[in-house]
């Protein structure tokens, strides 16, 4: 299994320098806002070391320790003050793992550290979809080709309206309502969407590649539900109904709490959606634009950037998505600042206001 990386455009070899761009060069501007971001990035990559090592590790051992106890306390959760301590556990670790470790390990974000065990290559996350398919439809496809109509699949998950540029269909007015009930399903509903059907019946995959992603699906999401609904409730013995209540809260929870995430993450009022002519000849400058353009930020504390496993930095994800996450904090001011100077918009907001963007987004698009 090898590690896949983001076409990006090569550096550009000329240099106009900070004094030469303006409001008469977009090109200019582009790759002046490219090569601050390199050096940027050049500059957290040296930095790299013993601090970002302790920081996965201490978030393992907190996710380990969370799940563990959860599964403990689930298993004797006929005791009344088991089960909520078990199930509110576990629905942590689950998100721990889905966000902060999964999404970020899968990205490649750790493989510096050379350590097996935190590795793209080998790691396999707590969700339905397998590990493999996930690195390319979102590693490669929708960090290429973010918010591109036509290219990001991610832009309404090809079945919702996000943007004015998508032609409207009259099965659009009824998207609030996919959208609603995808959320508490997300993890079954992205599994589905990574097999990439519609690809099929453009030619863009053939239906051999669907049958083998089809058995490898089928292999994980067998396992999935086995562990939360049969072996660990049956494990429990009398208590085997409110662990299996605990473990479909905790896989509920943490759906919902991805979705949320992952759409203030990109449809927000603020961020920018693309034509495909757009990016025809995009240099290196412009794919930074684009990605600070079409994706949004969530402001909060820590512990809410932890949870969201700093995808409420999308920004700076979608411009180093390889960067280790714990290091999107730090570089977010300088971030935003250079898109101040270069005069490209910087899209944040507190949750609420973001996620009730997001909505009103969803019910605009709805309409013709």
């Amino acid at each position: 299994m090898s590690v896949q990386t983001i076409p990006r455009p090569a550096p550009e070899a000329a240099s106009p320098g900070p004094a030469s761009y303006g409001p008469a060069s977009e090109e200019a501007r582009a790759r002046a806002f490219g090569e601050a971001l390199d050096l940027l990035r050049q500059e957290v990559i040296a930095e790299r070391g013993r601090e970002d090592a302790r920081y996965i590790h201490t978030l393992i051992a907190l996710q380990r320790g969370l799940e563990c106890g959860g599964r403990a306390a689930l298993a004797i959760s006929l005791l009344p003050p088991a089960w909520p301590a078990g199930t509110a556990m576990l629905t942590t670790a689950k998100i721990l793992e889905n966000m902060e470790l999964g999404h970020n390990i899968l990205h490649g974000q750790w493989d510096w550290m050379r350590d097996p065990a935190i590795n793209s290559a080998t790691w396999e996350w707590d969700f339905p979809t397998p590990a493999e398919a996930w690195k390319h439809t979102h590693n490669v496809i929708h960090h290429t080709f973010t918010n591109v109509v036509g290219k990001d699949r991610d832009l309404g998950y090809t079945i919702l309206r996000m943007s004015p540029d998508q032609p409207w269909r009259p099965a659009y007015l009824a998207q609030p309502l996919y959208a609603a009930l995808i959320a508490p399903v997300f993890e079954w509903a992205i599994a589905l969407y990574d097999l990439e059907v519609d690809a099929v019946a453009t030619g863009r995959k053939s239906p051999r590649a669907l049958l083998r992603d089809l058995g490898a699906l089928g292999r994980k999401a067998v396992r999935q539900a086995a562990k939360d609904y049969l072996l660990f409730p049956l494990l429990s013995g009398p208590s085997a109904l409110p662990c299996l209540l605990g473990n479909l809260t905790a896989n509920t929870v943490r759906n919902l709490w991805a979705h949320t995430v992952i759409f203030c993450g990109h449809f927000p009022e603020g961020a920018q959606s693309f034509t495909e002519e757009r990016i025809e000849g995009e240099s290196r400058g412009q794919w930074y634009v684009r990605q600070a353009q079409g994706s949004a930020n969530i402001e909060g504390g820590t512990v809410l950037h932890i949870l969201t496993g700093n995808l409420s930095h999308q920004i700076e994800h979608h411009l180093f998505p390889d960067l280790p996450s714990n290091r999107y904090a730090q570089i977010a001011p300088r971030v935003r600042a250079l898109c101040e100077e270069h005069g490209i918009p910087y899209t944040t907001g507190p949750l609420l206001r973001q996620y009730t963007s997001v909505w009103s987004r969803i019910l605009r698009l709805a309409l013709p």
